[in-house]
């Protein structure tokens, strides 16, 4: 398979701007009923996934009933299914072949139907990332000129089960295309650089969209159905979706061409709960954990100066709830615990007013304690080893440390001084909830500022040289 989009892809041939962040908890949803029925047996949909939580989820799909249905699923372990019933009788399932588990990548994903063909293969095809994906545990190909659910006058939605309130998204879509009409090869909607990495093309004047088909860009923010909703449909179709559960700030900039730090649910020990798209974690959520248990992002850093903010959702109770940058091992591994390797490998803000460099705590004189809706700043500078904590905008130290005049305290790597963002705290039964900004916010800002670069939404101003942690600005200053 191509290379997928990860942490240190970017691509300049073409941007997209926007994408969607789903969060399963709040049940969000795009939906829309056809006014009248199009072409069921030849359509093509496309778009691009950046998983959350690996848990079970629906991309697409249509159909009132279990027994009349079309969809496109996620299962938990990764792997994916498409299926499509009528009257109760299966038409089509492709399961199996592939588990897509990278929740720092996008992923490209193409269904494309066409019934007419001759050949049973051709008939129902999927891609992930330009490849076409061989099914291992089940294939069952539609009857030639069979109709499904997809383009008839029945729900359609998009991010849940379409006929029921379950398997709703998480983690983040862009360019969600249905054409209605034509089967479409992948190679319509992306293509592969000259790096070998499997990136977006523009695509909507060279498609004929069909009578239902539609092309949501995701750049709007209202809730209604039309051009100024998050379900608008930008083909010039005016197909505009219904939204149910998706907030302004649900629109990002996370994105296939420039990919944003999040958390990751996915690493060693890892015991939170994760929500908005892995911006958002709840510490200690399944029962007690060792002394200094903590979460990390999805990438590191091992040069440049870098920026994020945290709103304390819920300071939490039993201990301190602790953030800042962690190192990691050679092995790939993070130093696990803010106490464990001496001075070297990790530095904290902790909520009771606490500095920690390694074992040392205390360091820092003038540093407030923080608690809930207090936003945390976070700017760390790889090229001279400093750190800094503002609390609301305000520097913590004393003397008041200035990141222009590089009087930040110093930080000291233990192995091969690449860091990453990350939650600690220091008793078994804490139970934080932090909700970070990596420039993605997943809470409403207020003054909306950025980085030099014009990246990034944030509550207060990032220090001049400090960067947003995306792939573009990895690119050129990581």
């Amino acid at each position: 398979m191509p290379t997928i989009l990860g942490a240190n892809t970017a691509d300049d041939s073409y941007e997209i701007s926007n994408s969607v962040r789903y969060n399963d908890g709040d049940s969000p949803e795009i939906s829309s009923t056809p006014s009248s029925a199009s072409n069921r047996r030849t359509w093509t949909w496309s778009c691009w996934i950046k998983r959350g939580v690996i848990s079970s989820f629906n991309v697409f799909g249509a159909g009132p009933s279990v027994d009349d249905r079309a969809h496109f699923d996620f299962n938990s372990n990764g792997s994916f299914q498409v299926e499509a019933k009528n009257g109760g009788t299966t038409q089509l399932k492709h399961e199996g072949g592939v588990n897509l588990r990278d929740v720092a990548a996008w992923y490209h994903l193409v269904w494309r139907l066409d019934t007419t063909q001759s050949t049973a293969g051709n008939r129902s095809r999927v891609y992930v990332n330009g490849e076409q994906i061989t099914f291992s545990s089940t294939n069952v190909t539609p009857d030639q000129n069979a109709e499904l659910e997809i383009n008839n006058n029945s729900v359609h939605k998009i991010g849940v089960r379409s006929y029921t309130d379950s398997n709703f998204m998480d983690g983040y879509m862009a360019e969600a295309a249905l054409i209605d009409g034509t089967s479409y090869g992948p190679d319509t909607f992306a293509e592969t650089d000259s790096n070998g990495v499997w990136v977006p093309k523009e695509f909507k004047d060279d498609v004929t969209f069909g009578t239902n088909g539609f092309y949501m860009e995701f750049k709007q923010t209202g809730g209604s159905a039309n051009s100024s909703g998050i379900g608008a449909d930008t083909s010039g179709n005016d197909n505009h979706y219904n939204v149910g559960n998706l907030a302004a700030f649900d629109i990002t900039t996370d994105t296939p061409t420039n990919v944003y730090m999040t958390m990751n649910p996915l690493t060693t020990n890892s015991r939170g709960d994760f929500r908005e798209g892995n911006t958002q974690v709840q510490t200690n959520v399944q029962g007690s954990v060792p002394y200094g248990q903590v979460e990390f992002g999805t990438f590191a850093v091992n040069k440049g100066k870098w920026y994020y903010e945290a709103k304390i959702a819920s300071v939490g109770s039993g201990g301190n709830l602790g953030l800042g940058w962690n190192e990691r091992w050679e092995d790939g591994r993070f130093v696990n615990g803010h106490n464990n390797l001496g001075s070297a490998g990790n530095v904290v803000y902790h909520s009771g007013g606490n500095l920690l460099i390694g074992s040392s705590h205390n360091q820092a004189t003038g540093v407030d304690s923080f608690t809930d809706d207090d936003i945390i700043g976070v700017a760390l500078d790889l090229d001279n080893d400093k750190i800094y904590f503002t609390k609301n905008g305000n520097f913590q130290d004393d003397p008041t440390p200035s990141p222009a005049s590089n009087n930040g305290r110093s930080i000291v790597s233990a192995y091969n001084n690449y860091w990453t963002p990350w939650i600690t705290k220091d008793d078994t039964n804490h139970n934080g909830n932090i909700k970070f900004n990596f420039g993605n916010p997943a809470y409403t800002i207020s003054s909306s500022e950025s980085d030099d670069n014009g990246y990034g939404n944030f509550e207060y101003d990032v220090p001049a040289g400090y960067y947003a942690l995306n792939s573009k600005n990895l690119a050129e200053f990581g």
